[in-house]
Formats: structure tokens, sequence, C-alpha cells
């Protein structure tokens, strides 16, 4: 990305289930979801929503090889998505296992993100 236009962050969790992409998807659309970008248009290259590039970067407790990369980029609606993986977020007890809501254990993941807007 040679140009940042704005960046946005949020967190996302999935207290039971413990799927990472789904806290992930969740940390992604808590960046973006009350975001209006009327301007961010023009700012790119011939004004074509094509032409926007996003980096999302994702601090995660866990789990790196589960990540639904399709999941991930399905949740940014336009352009080019990139990836980063880093350590971090949080993985924690949420007290309680119910196997109706498809736990393995007791844990809840937490995930960091940040969305990178430009071109």
């Amino acid at each position: 990305m040679d140009q940042i236009i704005f960046i946005q962050t949020g967190t996302g969790i999935d207290v039971h289930g413990q799927d990472i992409t789904k806290a992930s998807v969740r940390a992604i659309e808590n960046a973006i979801h009350s975001n209006s970008m009327p301007g961010v248009q023009e700012a790119l290259p011939e004004e074509s929503m094509e032409n926007m590039k996003t980096t999302v970067k994702l601090a995660l407790p866990c789990d790196i090889d589960e990540l639904n990369y399709t999941k991930i980029k399905e949740a940014i609606p336009y352009g080019q998505v990139e990836i980063k993986l880093m350590d971090g977020g949080m993985r924690t007890t949420s007290g309680i296992t119910l196997n109706e809501e498809g736990d393995h254990n007791d844990q809840m993941y937490m995930v960091n993100a940040s969305v990178e807007v430009g071109y």
C-alpha cells in the first residue's frame, strides 16, 4: 500500500466454540461497521473502489492454523485485501463449557484488528 487514507481498530470475541475466525471477523466488523467513507472513491486512483487496498492486521491469541482467510477477506466489501498476523489478543476462561454451543473447553478468544484503507 502506497498511501493510507484511514485506519480503524476493533475487537472481536468468540465466547463459545473457540472459533478464531469468528472472533477475527467480529474484530474487523467492529472496526468498520459504523464507518461511512463518502470521499474515499474520489481519493483512489481512477476513482475506482477496485483500486482500494486494505491491510487487515490481526493480533491473535492462538490457533492461527485454524484461521479461514477466505472468510476474513469476505469481511472487507471492496478492493484488494492483505492479511497480516501477529501475536496478541487474549485467551481466557468464559467460566463455563457449553456443549450445545460447540465448546471444546471453557476458553473464549479475543482478537484485535487494525484495518488500514488506502491505495
